[in-house]
């Protein structure tokens, strides 16, 4: 089976701050800016999506119950019947369920052996639009990984790996992680232990951070100042307590793939990285 990882989704307080958030040093786009389309989309939706030309990000306005961050991500298969076959009749408990029409992206959402939720969808499905029927292209900046820490590291790789035929990339002995990729993005699964957190406010297992591949480390770094020197709404959100905050980038700093960490205005981490 052919399995692309192409969809993140993020729960955010304010969506369209966050949208121009990726596009301004992410590179992302959107599919028809400041059209009427678009903005119709926006108020009844109440989300937007960016893309970098192979992975779309749907941008989802808070709304109860939602907790807000990094959300869940999407898998597009080359027979979304097979996928969804195959989970049935290996994780009898995996529930797979029909998604409202107006996602631009879902067919399906399921969820792993440890409840970590994911869309599954197939090209030519009546619901696609948007980002997610654009023609691909090779962007200079681009979604390079995707991290979600689980208690049981091997079982939830193997989930993964086995019903979606990722291809499971070399590691170091020691590397309790787990590296999992379509050829062009990778899904990183890791351990989650309590004791990660100590000397921090402990955050549940589940999507920790984005990883990007850029062309320049320097220049995003100079734009990413510039940006928020410009507009106080997009600068990081900051740990009252320093020994904290520096707990928390530290153990998004351990990715074997990450050169410089930061987040976005709604505290979302993002590592990037130019090799």
């Amino acid at each position: 089976m052919l399995s692309r990882i192409q969809h993140v989704a993020i729960v955010s307080e304010n969506f369209v701050r966050e949208a121009k958030f990726y596009e301004a040093v992410l590179g992302m786009r959107r599919s028809k800016p400041g059209s009427a389309e678009e903005e119709k989309a926006i108020q009844t939706n109440y989300a937007v999506s960016v893309s970098d030309g192979y992975v779309g990000m749907t941008i989802i306005g808070r709304k109860p119950g939602y907790n807000p961050g990094l959300h869940h991500f999407g898998i597009d298969v080359d027979n979304v019947e097979e996928a969804c076959a195959r989970v049935k009749k290996e994780y009898p408990n995996v529930a797979v369920l029909k998604r409202p029409s107006n996602r631009p992206f879902a067919t399906f959402g399921a969820h792993d052996p440890e409840g970590n939720y994911f869309d599954l969808t197939q090209e030519g499905m009546q619901n696609r639009r948007d980002v997610y029927v654009e023609q691909a292209r090779e962007d200079p900046r681009r979604i390079h990984h995707i991290k979600l820490r689980v208690m049981n590291a091997a079982a939830i790789a193997a989930f993964y790996r086995d019903l979606f035929e990722l291809k499971e990339e070399e590691k170091a002995l020691e590397d309790p992680n787990y590296y999992l990729t379509d050829g062009k993005v990778t899904l990183i699964v890791a351990p989650w232990k309590m004791t990660d957190f100590e000397g921090a406010g402990i955050d549940r297992p589940g999507l920790e951070h984005l990883g990007f591949k850029v062309e320049s480390i320097d220049l995003v770094k100079k734009q990413l100042a510039a940006l928020r020197e410009s507009d106080p709404s997009m600068r990081e959100r900051i740990v009252s307590e320093p020994s904290e905050g520096e707990r928390r980038l530290a153990l998004i700093a351990s990715c074997r793939h990450g050169q410089h960490q930061f987040s976005d205005p709604d505290g979302v981490f993002i590592d990037i990285t130019e090799n």
